[in-house]
């Protein structure tokens, strides 16, 4: 993110507001939501304004803000606690998609498009293949490109109606404003050509002009040794009809890390983790999770790929699949099929390497059930105190199975054929659903969104996870449940932003310290002012700059406050 510069120019304002203020005799509102305090009788000589806080852009530039994917933005100083209601807030534009918009829409705060005035751009991807620049503040699109190639058409659903009735840009973008003259956008398309012949495509675009950049597209091909699904001579390649790319793309030290799974759990396939050098787009690394058993997808309802940014280590949440019980003198797998697990993985000089693991004991009858921890995506906290005064790592997710998940990213567990202890936390009877999202984080509370439950908060004590909720919303979001965002100024006014998965979609907002408190409700705008499109499954808001950027099924809209 970047800062506003006001060097010098705020104390000689403050001066002439206050000069001016002593010759006014009468002020008029400012529609403000504090009272004014001011006497009205007799009339008013002076009116004294709390100097306005100062305005810092921000840039979502990134899944869930940042690759630690906690979904908060601490620099929120328009929209607070006061103002957010159906009297100040509302839907200001939107801006009509050609196909569904599954991820999250990115936003840069100042971009000098158009001319040499910065503006506030929203980049939206769509499954038709589509990539929009629009400017979040009029709707006027700068921009839009498809990445379709010559005669193709985005890929077919294959017959599911997970995501229908075509998919094309499913996995959420990731921005570098330094990469090339003007920024890069870098993203991943799905398409069909006249043969039949399915192309994933990973492309770089200048923020400025769409432009194709580094000589992209690249192709997405893979091999790895292995002798598990879709093997031949000990080696599995990747088939681009087979697969599907939802996990938000990952910017690490330079690599642009792609992760792959099935579409609806098609066989034969295995998961991938594929990295891409960002400046040329050539292929740098690959990792398979399963490459001697089968499945073990890296899906996470569109979740971005989590990395510690201070030691370069990326985790995962793998879906159902192989995982070798038959453990190595290291306990690892035997075989590396990492099924159903946790995992920390090193990526250097071209290898990527699994450090360290968790699953359960019953890893293989949960992943033969389907109720695996792919659902879920992992999000990092930020170092944490035990009451020793130890500095502690920690990383949480959860699964189908309902289960919290907290892990010790320094020590995992592994596997225990017993019991389950060997991890940090393993909390039962938290969440009241599976887990088909990523939470938050905010003020030392982790916020979960479980299918069919409320949004919940846990405090973290002495670098514990509390067992059960400190609040809950009123509201119960239905499947898929809810991946929320955090807006706060700093360490206040934290804001709790949802989407709940309905037709229209319906944005709401509560107050982060006590979730009972709902503070906006898109649904009971009068008239329909506030009305959105009908929901995607996964949807993430995008909160920056005083705005609520929200995906539909063919449009985007900004919500903020009202003129």
């Amino acid at each position: 993110m970047t800062s506003g510069n006001f060097g010098g120019r705020i104390l000689p304002l403050f001066i002439f507001i206050f000069i001016t203020s002593l010759l006014l005799v009468s002020c008029e509102d400012s529609g403000s939501s504090q009272s004014s305090q001011v006497p009205t009788d007799p009339p008013p000589t002076e009116v004294v304004t709390a100097p306005p806080t100062a305005f810092t852009p921000t840039n979502v530039l990134t899944a869930h803000n940042d690759m630690q994917r906690t979904g908060q933005n601490l620099t929120e100083t328009t929209l607070t606690l006061a103002n957010v209601n159906l009297t100040s807030f509302g839907k200001l534009l939107t801006v009509p998609m050609d196909g569904r918009v599954d991820a999250q829409p990115l936003y840069v705060s100042q971009l000098k498009i158009g001319g040499s005035t910065a503006h506030p751009v929203v980049y939206a991807v769509t499954e038709h293949d589509s990539v929009y620049a629009f400017d979040a503040a009029t709707g006027t699109v700068y921009w839009q490109v498809s990445l379709l190639g010559s005669g193709e058409t985005p890929s077919d659903d294959h017959g599911c109606g997970d995501i229908t009735p075509e998919v094309g840009i499913m996995a959420t973008p990731v921005i570098d404003l330094t990469a090339g003259p003007n920024g890069t956008i870098y993203l991943l398309s799905l398409s069909k050509d006249v043969d039949g012949a399915y192309h994933h495509r990973l492309h770089a675009l200048d923020l400025i002009t769409g432009a194709e950049e580094f000589s992209g597209p690249t192709e997405i091909t893979a091999t790895y040794a292995g002798t598990g699904s879709t093997s031949l001579d000990g080696q599995i390649t990747f088939d681009p009809g087979q697969y599907m790319s939802r996990p938000g793309l990952l910017l690490l030290n330079g690599t642009i890390y792609t992760g792959w799974g099935s579409h609806c759990d098609m066989l034969p396939y295995t998961g991938w983790l594929i990295g891409y050098d960002q400046k040329t787009l050539q292929q740098t690394s690959v990792f398979n999770f399963a490459p001697n058993g089968g499945d073990g997808a890296l899906w996470n309802s569109g979740g971005g790929l989590a990395a510690d940014p201070s030691t370069g280590r990326i985790f995962v949440s793998v879906g159902n699949g192989t995982f070798d019980e038959d453990l190595n003198t290291s306990q690892f797998p035997a075989h590396g099929d990492f099924g159903n697990a946790f995992v920390r993985l090193n990526p250097s000089a071209g290898k990527i390497t699994a450090e360290d693991y968790w699953t359960m004991d019953n890893s293989n009858a949960e992943s033969a059930s389907d109720i695996d921890l792919g659902s879920g995506g992992v999000m990092l906290l930020p170092n944490v105190t035990n009451a020793a005064g130890q500095v502690v790592q920690l990383g949480t997710s959860a699964g189908k199975d309902s289960f919290l998940y907290v892990f010790n990213r320094q020590n995992m567990g592994k596997f225990n054929t017993l019991e389950n202890s060997n991890i940090y936390q393993n909390i039962g009877g938290a969440l009241h659903g599976g887990v088909f999202g990523t939470p938050a984080y905010f003020n030392g509370t982790v916020y979960y969104g479980a299918a069919g439950d409320s949004i919940r908060a846990f405090p973290i004590s002495n670098a514990t996870l509390a067992t059960t909720a400190s609040s809950i919303t009123a509201t119960i979001f239905g499947w898929p449940g809810a991946t929320p965002s955090i807006s706060a100024n700093g360490g206040s006014q934290g804001i709790v932003w949802a989407v709940e998965n309905t037709n229209p979609a319906i944005l709401h907002a509560y107050n982060a310290t006590t979730l009972g408190v709902e503070l906006y409700n898109s649904l009971l705008a009068a008239n329909g002012r506030d009305q959105l499109g009908a929901s995607v499954k996964f949807v993430v808001p995008t909160v920056a700059d005083g705005r609520v950027i929200v995906g539909t099924r063919d449009s985007v809209s900004v919500f903020g406050l009202l003129k």
